[in-house]
């Protein structure tokens, strides 16, 4: 278990934003369950990285009656890891320490990897929420691969995002 996923879990302060880690610009899973999730939540922002186009997610959230000022669309990130150099600095500027982490189950070992690095070195805690799907959990070396990134990232400022793209 990830060290800021567990102290989350024992951390008595409740999250101060919901963060959704943008999926396919064709499914919009993690964007229906997010706006699901959030309707019990509903003085919480909504800070969604990357995914599907924004027309797309706006009616997603206003079918759910998500108010519209709640959502902060983010298209900056490229990977998973600027999905959190993106938002860790709006998020420590506004001082908010807990956050929601919402993805899918098969992205969340590397999110949460990533998550306790990068959200990790401002202080910032998460809880972890998985947005079930069919598909099997990605291999171990994604996870290493980001994780290494995010620790360079710590250090320099520096993502690596445009070797990764170049690589695939």
């Amino acid at each position: 278990m990830w060290l800021g996923y567990q102290e989350a879990q024992n951390n008595s302060k409740q999250p101060e934003a919901v963060i959704v880690l943008g999926g396919s610009t064709k499914n919009l899973e993690r964007e229906k369950f997010t706006a699901q999730f959030a309707r019990k939540y509903p003085n919480l922002p909504i800070l969604i990285s990357g995914g599907s186009p924004p027309v797309s997610t706006k009616r997603v959230f206003a079918k759910a009656g998500i108010n519209p000022q709640r959502l902060h669309l983010d298209y900056e990130a490229v990977d998973t890891v600027t999905n959190f150099t993106t938002l860790v600095d709006d998020l420590q500027a506004r001082k908010i320490k807990n956050v929601y982490l919402v993805t899918s189950d098969f992205h969340m070992r590397r999110a949460c990897i990533i998550g306790e690095i990068i959200l990790g070195s401002r202080g910032i805690h998460f809880k972890a929420i998985s947005v079930p799907s069919q598909t099997p959990p990605e291999p171990i070396e994604k996870s290493i691969r980001d994780g290494v990134r995010s620790l360079i990232w710590v250090a320099t400022g520096y993502t690596g995002a445009e070797e990764v793209k170049h690589r695939r």
